[in-house]
């Protein structure tokens, strides 16, 4: 493993040990080191809807969230295509068995290529949190007996977000933290704010709430994506992208200590989807809907940053859905929905090392994971690309057809397994 992926992997286990974060564990939606990778072994290279598959599990209907895997249990959060419910699901990791399903909302209202279920459940290893584009928040315990339940949407108004909520909730540090971000209008006499939330997970209540303001217009106030853990100015921070802004937050109170405005132009048609992701060196934005990737240096200071603190930019392709990928020293970027091409960057100065077509005519929306020196990739068709983790070249290991859409889960890894998730069906692919 390069050494500056090692430097980033010991600074990120080191903030999560005060989790219950299990060995081979996939806790939340990037996963255990929040950049999209593991430190799995002996992963499958190929493999076939009947061949290197341990289990598959039917699943009631579509969802974009990402299963978290912990101690042996498969979370999923899922709509029940039949009776139109919001449910959260749990499975043995080792058989694929349902140890308990549990109804958790209603799944009203549906986006193109979105719905409900998108968030992906997080889980300290014992209970686990699940939220829905509708607000509920619900912490459940082991046996699927429900802790604690809230409505986000009761409590602060329409999420107002043009194509659904999405944002996957961070667990760290025993606080739970959730986003909302979305355009300023009035509803029922109060203005609606965007902000961040921490919530302490056992209890379910406000441990505080951090307004979030932005002079963003239009659909740039909206964003999809999810908080994340940053190592910056010699002090670990919630990191925030969307309305125009990246900013960077003191996990304890929420406060804002540095802001970077990625749109001075004020294009109103600016939404942010693909979440943060860091280097030792950078921390990595794709913003614009696909316009540019940005990489703000670390350590560039508090308050409000300029053009100067920006590392390197790159435009060709860059991503409007999927979250790069850090893994072996190098940003591997994914540009899905029109050129189906994967980038290769060097973190410190950007110089792409490769650029490679994945193919097709479907869209590849669910972010790249990397582990065992491959990276692993799924279109809305639900084929499967494994592609060779190597910065030297672009290599196409194996692709194969699960053929099971809408695909937009990004695919978990742990206890040295492949955790797909596609349409209507759960697959554990490994030895």
């Amino acid at each position: 493993m390069a050494k500056a992926n090692k430097v980033l992997l010991a600074v990120i286990a080191g903030l999560l040990l005060c989790e219950t974060v299990f060995g081979g564990d996939w806790p939340q939606w990037r996963g255990p080191f929040l950049n999209g990778s593991a430190d799995e072994k002996n992963l499958p290279s190929k493999f076939s809807p009947r061949e290197g598959v341990s289990w598959v599990s039917a699943l009631p209907g579509p969802s974009s969230a990402t299963p978290v895997i912990s101690r042996g249990r498969v979370f999923i959060t899922s709509t029940d295509a039949k009776n139109n419910d919001l449910v959260g699901l749990c499975f043995d990791a080792n058989n694929g068995k349902q140890l308990w399903r549990k109804k958790l909302g209603t799944a009203e209202g549906k986006f193109k290529s979105n719905n409900m279920a998108s968030p992906s459940p997080v889980t300290d290893g014992k209970n686990v949190c699940f939220l829905y584009g509708n607000g509920e928040l619900v912490g459940v315990d082991p046996a699927g007996e429900i802790l604690w339940s809230r409505n986000l949407v009761k409590e602060y108004g329409t999420l107002s977000l043009l194509f659904g909520y999405s944002s996957s909730p961070l667990l760290y540090n025993g606080k739970l933290y959730v986003i909302v971000l979305r355009r300023n209008k009035v509803e029922n006499g109060r203005e609606l704010d965007s902000f961040l939330l921490a919530i302490d997970p056992v209890t379910g209540k406000n441990l505080w709430k951090h307004q979030r303001p932005t002079d963003a217009e239009g659909e740039a106030f909206e964003a999809y994506s999810t908080p994340t853990v940053l190592k910056n100015n010699g002090r670990m921070e919630i990191g925030v992208v969307g309305g125009d802004y990246v900013t960077g937050h003191d996990p304890e109170t929420g406060k804002e200590v540095w802001r970077y405005g990625y749109n001075p132009a004020k294009q109103t048609v600016w939404n942010t989807i693909p979440v943060l992701v860091q280097s030792p060196e950078v921390i990595c934005a794709s913003i614009g809907r696909g316009k540019h990737t940005i990489a703000i240096k670390t350590n560039a200071g508090d308050g409000l940053l300029s053009q100067d603190d920006v590392a390197w930019t790159f435009s060709e392709p860059s991503p409007d859905v999927c979250t790069p990928l850090y893994y072996n020293g190098h940003f591997y970027i994914l540009e899905g929905r029109t050129k189906m091409t994967m980038s290769c960057l060097d973190p410190k100065t950007g110089q792409v090392k490769w650029q490679g077509k994945l193919g097709g005519k479907i869209p590849w929306r669910a972010s790249p994971t990397g582990a065992d020196y491959k990276i692993y990739c799924m279109s809305e068709a639900g084929e499967v690309a494994v592609i060779a983790a190597d910065p030297g070249q672009f290599s196409i290991i194996h692709r194969v057809e699960l053929s099971d859409k809408p695909a937009h889960a990004s695919i978990a890894i742990a206890d040295g397994h492949l955790f797909i998730r596609t349409a209507t069906q759960l697959f554990c692919v490994g030895k």
